[in-house]
């Protein structure tokens, strides 16, 4: 399998967010025994930041357990960040300002670390869920200047916790199916969480609708 996405949030403004993720992934045996393998490329942009993470995955795969499929996956990489200095800009000639603040970097930046990521997830004919950690060592990346290490600043990569499930349920003696299913997400300092509904009629057609806590509603379509 491979994917590829790509997001642009709040076209016109300058500096707005911008996404991009490239996934591959296939399965394999070894020894008998059931896996799969993946990399993963995911390069963001906001405002001044920039997040490069270059991963590679490995996840042993169990069948048959409890009538379903456990994967407990690994993922090793990258993480770098980018903070474009020689983009500030600091206001003289006033009494709240300070032109010469050293704590901003007027210079481009970068740093770069080691990162690991971790999750397991379940699937069987009626429910799934999954949980897993990201950053989970919650790496400080130390960023310097380009073309001198004689400044640097650090970047604290939080440690970020997902839980997810949901199920598949059948109506009886009707080609319909209802797939509800949540999302929850904490890290040091906030938590949030998204609620969906969804039909899917003859495996084909489906629509729903979703709720993210205290921000958004969306509806959605598909075939």
């Amino acid at each position: 399998d491979i994917h590829a996405m790509g997001r642009l949030q709040w076209l016109g403004i300058k500096g707005a967010p911008r996404s991009f993720s490239g996934l591959a992934d296939m399965p394999f045996k070894l020894l008998g025994k059931r896996f799969g393998t993946g990399i993963v490329i995911h390069q963001e942009s906001m405002g001044l930041y920039n997040t490069l993470n270059a991963a590679a995955q490995l996840a042993f795969k169990k069948k048959n357990l409890l009538k379903g499929e456990l994967s407990v996956g690994l993922q090793l990489g990258m993480l770098n960040e980018t903070f474009k200095g020689s983009d500030v800009i600091l206001p003289s000639g006033d009494e709240f300002h300070d032109g010469n603040d050293e704590a901003i970097p007027t210079t481009d930046l970068t740093g770069t670390a080691f990162d690991i990521n971790l999750g397991v997830f379940y699937t069987h004919k009626w429910f799934w869920v999954g949980i897993s950690a990201m950053h989970l060592t919650a790496p400080t990346i130390s960023l310097s200047e380009e073309s001198s290490m004689e400044k640097s600043y650090e970047f604290k990569a939080d440690r970020t916790f997902y839980l997810m499930g949901g199920s598949n349920i059948p109506i009886k003696n009707s080609l319909i199916e209802l797939q509800p299913s949540f999302l929850l997400k904490k890290d040091s300092q906030f938590f949030t969480g998204e609620i969906t509904a969804r039909a899917r009629y003859k495996k084909f057609l489906n629509g729903g609708i979703a709720y993210r806590w205290n921000d958004a509603v969306s509806v959605m379509v598909g075939a």
